[in-house]
């Protein structure tokens, strides 16, 4: 019942937060997101109601769908061209900046080795959709971006090896560096092996499905949501990375989904859908619980924020040195090797709730608790620098992106004059006056052009039946709305023929008409 609870308080905190979110449109929504978290965590009563991080739980329940949705937006032959450099940055680099980073932070401050380790380890993975949240308004160069989302989705098996070759020194004495190296190959290769044959069996089987007559669209998309949990639980007991395999298996789903997606429309209509909700979803749900967590951190350890500054100056160092390992190899091997890509690479780096969760991941019983407070402000420095700085940066740096700036207007100038079209339309058809009010009305509301007292009135003429229309009205209203929804697309087509707009605010409205139309045709689409 607790953890039911736990969800019920941070899925409202998401759903309050990503309105508010619309009311300030120039900061980006994580930000208002971890703000929610902080005041849920702020308040004692709703404070009380959500339980402690779990991992485990974190991992599997959001962090696993959410790499694999991301991945499946991500076409296969993207990944295969940029093997190379999905290596580089995901091996080479985060192994290379850990043993750096590890040694400076060693030098500088005194700390032993594997606890320098252990820090640097955590902050490794960088978040796929972090990276969004500072980019946010600012036109950021595609090939850039591109291997910064390659490197955030695979670098986390990095960093849980290399955490967890950190806590096996520790306890041991011995760091076993042939030792780890296998085991992040056998880790990372075998997580990708076992994740690529689990979706293939699983896309065969649903495929299967689909082309039969037993095949249920219901039943199809919920196999399809518990896909990415069961392969992370078979990955995760077979010893390898339940990640990295989620990861692989969504880009072979990619590449069916392209192959197959009008062998049944209304499945695959209903699970894009369903993805979109649940990323939106889950993206909300990890901000609003970095925030949340964020505020817990400096609360039950106030006493050592406001007695040393030590955890502030290690998390500094700690972000500078990974961020100068990254600068330096972005320097020589990516893009055009330019000072600008380097930076720009570098910034990119950020850290998120893969972080958090690493850091929850251990116990104040195994490293003691002194120890354990000082990871935990320290990871949350590095978490904090590595969001705020980009941001900062890129808003001095990165010119604005005038298309997504405009298009918020655009559309909703492109829409006005569409409803207008469409109303026009209905008005030269010959029809009852009944039939054309209530067609006027649904085609006004298009554009949120009613007013909430003309609603009320439809609401209530809904509710009490008091003007039925008959069969043959009923007919012409639908026929009516067919007309002024093609009236509409017979514009909005002539906009893009013309260039007029852009493409993207089009094909947004279009699709809107289309939705609009299935639900006036569609028998399985209609409530009325």
């Amino acid at each position: 019942m607790s953890l039911f609870v736990s969800f019920f308080v941070l899925l409202i905190a998401v759903a309050v937060s990503n309105i508010l979110a619309r009311l300030v449109p120039k900061i980006s929504r994580t930000y208002i997101n971890v703000l929610m978290g902080i005041v849920v965590a702020a308040i004692p009563f709703t404070n009380h109601l959500v339980l402690t991080l779990n991992s485990d739980v974190f991992m599997l329940i959001i962090l696993a769908p959410l790499l694999f949705f991301e991945a499946q937006r991500t076409p296969i032959l993207m990944v295969r061209k940029r093997i190379p450099s999905i290596l580089g940055s995901a091996g080479v680099l985060a192994i290379g900046s850990a043993a750096v980073a590890t040694v400076i932070l060693s030098g500088i401050f005194g700390l032993a080795l594997p606890i320098a380790l252990i820090m640097i380890a955590i902050c490794t993975p960088t978040d796929a959709t972090a990276l969004d949240s500072v980019t946010t308004g600012r036109t950021f160069p595609a090939a850039t971006k591109s291997s910064l989302k390659m490197e955030s989705l695979f670098n986390d098996a990095s960093g849980i090896v290399l955490l967890q070759a950190a806590l096996l020194w520790r306890t041991t004495g011995h760091l076993g560096l042939l030792h780890n190296i296998g085991a992040l190959l056998w880790s990372a290769g075998g997580g990708a092996l076992l994740g690529a044959l689990l979706a293939g069996a699983f896309a065969l089987l649903r495929q299967s499905i689909v082309r039969s007559s037993v095949n249920v669209v219901s039943s199809q998309n919920l196999f399809y949501v518990l896909t990415p949990l069961v392969i992370y639980l078979i990955a995760e007991e077979a010893g390898v990375s339940g990640i990295i395999a989620v990861v692989t298996a969504g880009l072979i789903h990619n590449s069916e989904a392209s192959r197959s997606r009008f062998a049944a429309p209304r499945q695959m209509h209903l699970g894009i859908q369903t993805i979109n909700f649940m990323d939106q979803i889950l993206n909300g749900f990890v901000f609003v619980i970095l925030g949340l967590n964020l505020e817990r951190i400096f609360a039950a350890n106030y006493t050592q924020v406001i007695g040393s500054f030590d955890w502030l100056l290690i998390g500094i160092v700690a972000y500078l040195a990974l961020f100068i390992c990254r600068w330096l190899y972005a320097r020589f091997l990516v893009g055009d090797k330019s000072n600008r890509t380097a930076t720009l690479f570098a910034l990119g780096g950020v850290h998120g709730t893969v972080t958090l969760a690493m850091t929850f991941s251990l116990t104040a019983s195994h490293l003691g608790t002194a120890t354990f407070n000082l990871i935990l402000l320290v990871e949350t420095v590095v978490i904090i620098l590595s969001m705020l700085l980009p941001t900062l940066i890129f808003r001095w740096w990165l010119p604005v992106d005038l298309d997504e700036r405009n298009r918020n207007q655009q559309t909703t100038e492109v829409r006005h004059k569409m409803v207008l079209i469409g109303v026009e339309a209905v008005q030269n058809l010959s029809l009852p006056s009944e039939v054309r009010n209530l067609v006027i009305y649904d085609i006004k509301d298009q554009d949120q052009h009613n007013k909430i007292g003309s609603f009320v009135t439809q609401w209530r003429r809904a509710s009490t039946r008091t003007d039925v229309l008959s069969t043959l009205q009923s007919v012409e209203q639908r026929r009516a709305l067919m007309a002024a929804f093609t009236a509409e697309r017979t514009y909005l087509y002539d906009l893009a023929r013309r260039h007029v707009v852009s493409s993207t605010v089009v094909y947004d409205l279009y699709s809107e008409i289309l939705l609009a139309e299935s639900l006036v045709l569609d028998p399985q689409n209609q409530l009325i």
